[in-house]
């Protein structure tokens, strides 16, 4: 009997965003209550935010989420 199952891939194009409207990590850090050490992690794909902090992000730059996070799906199967 095989299994299969989902793995969610999510990358972000924060980094293109705060390039666009001129802002540094830390800035944009401050702007969203965070540290700037979270935005490295965020753009360095190693963290993935909450649903809370990536709807503060997304509002902060006034787009909706997908624009800046994409999710993409991969097919495992298990034996």
């Amino acid at each position: 009997m095989t299994k299969s199952s989902v793995q969610l891939t999510i990358s972000n194009r924060l980094h293109v965003f705060r390039a666009e409207h001129r802002l540094t990590q830390e800035q944009l850090a401050k702007a969203i209550g965070v540290t700037r050490a979270t935005i490295v992690a965020i753009e360095g794909g190693g963290y993935n935010p909450s649903l809370e902090l990536a709807f503060r992000i997304a509002r902060y730059f006034k787009t909706d989420i997908n624009t800046i996070f994409s999710v993409e799906e991969e097919q495992n199967e298990k034996v």
